[in-house]
């Protein structure tokens, strides 16, 4: 069944799914680096270095996944076990009382991100007639980010009404997670068997051969943007330095997310009339610029303008870039094919993340940024080769 817009209704159901999970995610990370710093007194540097050991856990996971989904031709039980997973974990942050938990944490969630992501993406691309992939990756991660703007905005209410009360908070944000898993399993029904080769196997090296020279140029280069896409924890942080009151600080991800979720779909749909790579390198530009406003800005105007180009950016770039897996990937491998560029993106963003957090401690907030920017043009620089290959 698909809507008016030839998009099938199971990515709408999948966008919703992931939008629940995300309010209650983003309600915990939008403060997380702040009751990292305030309630349990961790330095800058090693919040850097637990989100990015988070975030490439969730990237690097989808891997096997991926490859486990192409093995049994199946993606739905897969995506369950991992939106499950990242549910259970959120009561954890409310219970925390020193720094251990809290990592513990943020590792098995990520986990289970990690274990959804790949069969999830490969599902919608199963699931997506092939001219209208872009706009249907659009649709879900603008969906998602929707999810990623809520968050916020309920954490900052919710912070307001309760005086500061973080645990309070993550408590709430349980509740969109487990509605999430009850949605995905009744909600979503997937295809027929997903046709494989006799010869997939997890990581199998014959598969992988199968994989073209097409596909890993897009790996690599997503690889290189992702380390000028370090975790949004430093927006977070930067927002701090201006000295804005702890309740408020959310409103930057809010902002940044609506940005990105108003952005999305129509990227998506643009991704489907025109050159793809075109528009990845129009993406990178405008992380360059948002980078540029967020170091040499000090006040409220110049930090918005680049909080609103950060959200641009990835509402340009991270549908698309999904899209071209699914274009590059035959079909049998599409979990394979996604899980092995977001092992990538997993290495490139534990790196960024680190990177960004010794920058921040021993040089300032402004080197952090302008080496996203060099980052950024180097990946626009792969991008014109493999063009011009």
């Amino acid at each position: 069944m698909t809507s008016k817009a030839g998009i099938p209704r199971g990515v709408w159901v999948l966008g919703i799914v992931s939008l629940l999970m995300d309010v209650s995610s983003e309600m915990i990370h939008s403060l997380l680096p702040l009751f990292l710093a305030g309630a349990l007194g961790v330095s800058v540097l090693t919040i850097g270095v637990i989100e990015g050991i988070a975030e490439a856990t969730a990237l690097i996971s989808k891997v096997f996944s991926g490859t486990l989904s192409d093995y049994l031709g199946r993606r739905k039980g897969l995506a369950v076990f991992g939106y499950a997973l990242g549910a259970l974990t959120k009561p954890v942050f409310a219970l925390a009382q020193s720094v251990g938990p809290v990592v513990a944490a943020r590792f098995v969630d990520r986990v289970g991100k990690g274990i959804r992501g790949a069969p999830r993406d490969a599902l919608v691309a199963d699931i997506t007639p092939a001219d209208v992939r872009g706009a249907a990756f659009g649709l879900r991660q603008s969906l998602d980010t929707v999810g990623a703007f809520l968050g916020p905005l309920l954490a900052t209410g919710l912070m307001l009404l309760w005086a500061g009360d973080f645990r309070a908070v993550f408590w709430v944000a349980a509740i969109p997670a487990f509605l999430s898993v009850l949605l995905l399993v009744t909600g979503v029904r997937e295809p027929a068997r997903v046709t494989r080769k006799a010869a997939v196997r997890p990581i199998d090296r014959r598969a992988l051969a199968r994989l073209s020279t097409a596909y890993w140029g897009i790996v690599w280069i997503g690889g290189i943007f992702t380390l000028a896409r370090f975790s949004e924890a430093f927006l977070v942080l930067r927002a701090a330095e201006l000295d804005v009151p702890v309740a408020w600080i959310p409103m930057a991800m809010v902002a940044m997310n609506v940005v990105y979720a108003a952005t999305a779909y129509p990227a998506g749909r643009l991704a489907d009339a025109v050159s793809r790579d075109r528009l990845l390198a129009a993406g990178i530009l405008v992380l360059v610029a948002a980078d540029a406003a967020l170091a040499l800005g000090s006040g409220w105007g110049t930090f918005g303008a680049g909080i609103v180009l950060w959200g641009v950016h990835m509402g340009m770039t991270q549908g698309l870039l999904a899209a071209m897996v699914a274009d590059a990937a035959p079909a049998d491998l599409r979990g394979t094919a996604f899980g092995f560029f977001n092992l990538v993106s997993g290495v490139a963003m534990l790196f960024a993340s680190a990177i960004a957090g010794m920058l921040w401690v021993s040089l300032g907030s402004s080197a952090t940024f302008a080496c996203g920017a060099a980052f950024s043009l180097i990946a626009l620089l792969a991008l014109m080769r493999r063009r011009l290959a």
